[in-house]
């Protein structure tokens, strides 16, 4: 092993820490674990019979294509079936607008590298997506966060800090917000919200980032128009994937975008990986044209609102009464805040190795440090026994902790 490894790091990687959650995997082989950790689909929501069709059906009669190389831009089908849905939701569009990465957390990775350089700020959420604050700070973005209220990000105080950061020549490079069952705290961000701050993305002509991996997956309340269908001027990026509504193993996302931008993204994506698998693509695109993708979101919807049902009740009975936590109309997470002096990073493996129970410490979602006493907690990934069970372990364990 070379002896300098440290002195020939990039200040990229030097950066980078690893993923707070992808760290907690190593646990998910501890005997009778629950985990409320990552934000897995349910496996018996994967369309096994229906792949196995469409697989055997594309290795018969398109295995030339779907193991050849493939366009940076995507599977053109793909992409045009992706955008017939769209168009069918009202989203003014075309083909132009839209390009294929490997899954949304790529998209996120080729934006912070086409907009960030090193002291660049950039606008989050507090809380906001690990997996986004990861990929802006690989580049050096300095992150200024957003304080929420139930209905989204503050514009107040987002405008407030526009003002700060333009005075001393340090515009944002862009906003990040996830509207729909925001990931990790699960609050949908009301239109009105939505409208007050693209106002303030035209005033201050700063793009807006719109991570949207969970939108299709409501339980309840009323669906908001995307931020970039309310646009319609170029300052929105919106992102999408199949990692939540069909297979996050076939790893699809995408981009939707004014051209100009998704030609600078194409032209990062041919460095990083040339392009997307076309076999996933292609088997992703026959799964569509076939009619299997409505009815397996009815299906996915219709199990996941029974568990986020299951779990709101299983909490409200068994966590400790100075705990409160979100209620998502949709997606797979809910934030809950205990009292101020909880650490819930510093009791996590205890609770592991006590309670067999994991979760995700909340400082890991706030880029200022905070959120010392909140966690987040996925309700798609286990079974309702376990999420009541688990509820159930979680509560004994933290009540415990309280009265020490």
């Amino acid at each position: 092993m070379i002896t300098d490894l440290q002195d020939i790091l990039s200040t990229n990687i030097k950066g980078m820490k690893r993923s707070a959650i992808r760290e907690l995997l190593k646990f998910l082989g501890v005997p009778g674990l629950i985990s409320f950790s990552g934000g897995f689909p349910s496996p018996a929501t994967f369309p096994i019979a229906e792949l196995k069709e469409i697989i055997n059906e594309v290795m018969d009669t398109e295995a030339a294509f779907a193991l050849q190389y493939g366009a940076t831009e995507g599977d053109i089908l793909l992409r045009t079936l992706l955008v017939e849905r769209y168009k069918a939701n009202g989203m003014d569009m075309s083909i132009d607008n839209m390009i294929i990465t490997t899954a949304s957390q790529q998209a996120l990775d080729l934006i912070a590298k086409m907009f960030i350089n090193r002291g660049d700020y950039v606008l989050v959420g507090l809380p906001s997506y690990l997996g986004g604050l990861s990929a802006f700070n690989s580049y050096g973005a300095n992150m200024v966060g957003i304080p929420m209220d139930d209905e989204g990000e503050d514009p107040n105080i987002m405008e407030a800090k526009l003002k700060e950061l333009i005075a001393i020549g340090k515009k944002p490079k862009f906003i990040y917000l996830i509207p729909d069952f925001q990931n990790p705290a699960g609050i949908t961000m009301t239109e009105r919200r939505r409208k007050e701050i693209l106002e303030l993305a035209y005033k201050y002509d700063v793009l807006i980032l719109e991570d949207s991996p969970y939108r299709e997956l409501r339980y309840e309340g009323t669906p908001q128009k995307t931020i970039y269908e309310m646009d319609g001027t170029g300052h929105v990026i919106l992102l999408g994937t199949f990692s939540k509504i069909f297979c996050p193993g076939f790893r699809i996302g995408w981009v939707v975008g004014h051209p100009d931008i998704l030609d600078k993204i194409v032209v990062g994506k041919q460095a990083a990986d040339l392009c997307t698998p076309p076999f996933t693509q292609r088997i992703a695109a026959r799964y569509i044209e076939k009619g299997y993708l409505d009815p397996k979101i009815q299906e996915i919807t219709k199990m996941y609102a029974e568990k986020q049902k299951t779990m709101l009740s299983a909490l409200k009975e068994n966590m400790p009464e100075e705990f409160s936590w979100t209620h998502p109309e949709g997606g797979l997470f809910l934030m809950a805040k205990g009292p101020e002096t909880l650490d819930t990073q510093a009791i996590l493996l205890d609770c592991i190795k006590e309670a067999k129970v994991a979760y995700v410490a909340g400082t890991s979602f706030f880029c200022d440090g905070g959120g010392n006493n909140t966690m987040r907690l996925n309700f798609s990934y286990e079974s309702i026994e376990k999420n009541i069970e688990g509820a159930q372990r979680l509560g004994a364990f933290l009540k415990k902790v309280i009265k020490k």
